[in-house]
């Protein structure tokens, strides 16, 4: 038994905001967010549900699940597998704009309702503190009151879940296993038998998918590979620089500290020069007894 990766956008979209599976979003939702008695969710409406076939239409798409519960209250729920640029800003503009689409006049102000947005990160976002689960809304300083609570935020960061499946004592325990781990399992673990957790097994599994919903699973998937590859690319070339600068910028001090200080247009072409020319000029300085022995003609 073989189950698709949750992770990946596309996967995580058709498992959790497919309309024959709103049982498996309510029941995420309500243990992320710790809901209980009268604040559980008794209904939800998906606002944008998975469609693949619309989908597979789009050149370009951010992935979501948008929905609504009986209370009026929105959600959005997004995974995101690699860290882009302005990630955190780009989360608060889609729950801002979220919030504000709400009404299309000044006077119809009493008739928005909460936003809330919660974001799963398949990479560590906050450094400052090690748990996996986090809220964040906004507080008066001094008092601690929070008394602006229409825009809450919940983010989950994967790498910060260490816990085996044994280890998992409550229902988010076990979301948040099922999300990262699902993909790597042959079977749905003893604790997970009940629905809806068994349900978003079934939703994963493989042999469940069409044609067309591999296919978009296997382009998605590949997206994502390339994209880790472009930034590993990036990273490495970006610390090739970082070690080529240094280099250049050592050699400007050793030239400095022997001759003075070089001419504006030769210190700019010490520190635009490649390795091998770097090079070059480092095995001269050594018997150098001017600036004209190290650049012939430049100095």
């Amino acid at each position: 038994m073989k189950f698709i990766d949750p992770r990946i956008d596309y996967a995580f979209k058709k498992i959790f905001g497919s309309e024959d599976a709103k049982d498996i979003l309510i029941s995420f939702l309500e243990g992320l967010l710790d809901l209980q008695g009268n604040r559980r969710i008794a209904e939800l409406t998906i606002l944008d549900p998975f469609l693949a076939p619309r989908i597979k239409d789009l050149k370009s798409t951010i992935l979501d699940v948008r929905c609504m519960d009986h209370r009026g209250i929105s959600y959005i729920v997004e995974m995101q597998v690699e860290r882009v640029a302005a990630f955190l800003k780009r989360i608060q503009y889609n729950s801002a704009k979220a919030y504000a689409n709400q009404i299309s006049r000044g006077e119809d102000y009493p008739n928005l309702k909460q936003i809330i947005a919660v974001t799963i990160t398949d990479f560590v976002l906050f450094d400052s503190f090690e748990h996996y689960a986090s809220t964040h809304e906004s507080r008066e300083r001094l008092s601690g009151q929070s008394l602006l609570t229409d825009i809450v935020h919940y983010f989950i960061e994967l790498p910060k879940f260490t816990k085996d499946m044994d280890a998992c004592d409550g229902i988010l325990d076990q979301w948040i296993y099922f999300i990262k781990y699902a993909s790597t399992l042959e079977e749905i673990p003893g604790k997970m038998q009940a629905d809806p957790i068994r349900h978003a097994f079934e939703k994963a599994r493989v042999a469940n998918m069409t044609t067309d919903e591999l296919e978009l699973y296997d382009k998605a998937g590949i997206a994502i590979t390339d994209a880790r590859g472009r930034i590993e690319l990036a990273l490495q070339e970006g610390e090739m620089k970082g070690i080529q600068k240094g280099e250049a910028t050592l050699l400007l001090r050793q030239i400095t500290k022997r001759f003075g200080s070089p001419p504006p247009d030769l210190a700019a072409a010490l520190l635009a020069a490649d390795p091998a020319t770097l090079e070059m000029w480092g095995e001269k300085i050594l018997d150098a007894q001017s600036l004209e022995d190290i650049f012939p003609g430049k100095a």
